[in-house]
């Protein structure tokens, strides 16, 4: 087995996961970016911007963290909701 045959399967496995992270951020940046929009345009910006960042969670850290921040405040506001 020559060297490069060794690296080969890290080098195409590396170019891969690059490939996914920038698909996931450009994908959840754009979803994101509509659900944004929608806060001034007619639709359902509270569905959309935490679909966005549910892709963006799937590869990066900070949008796993504002996530789930956006969903105990989902959850408090809810509950304040039905309090009153």
């Amino acid at each position: 087995m020559s060297l490069q045959e060794a690296t080969t399967p890290t080098a195409t496995s590396s170019a891969f996961r690059l490939a996914r992270k920038v698909a996931v951020a450009v994908i959840g940046a754009s979803v994101l970016a509509f659900g944004i929009a929608l806060i001034v345009l007619p639709g359902p910006a509270i569905v959309v911007i935490p679909l966005g960042l549910a892709i963006l969670a799937t590869e990066f850290l900070w949008a796993r963290r504002l996530l789930k921040r956006v969903r105990q405040g989902a959850g408090q506001g809810l509950a304040w909701w039905r309090e009153h």
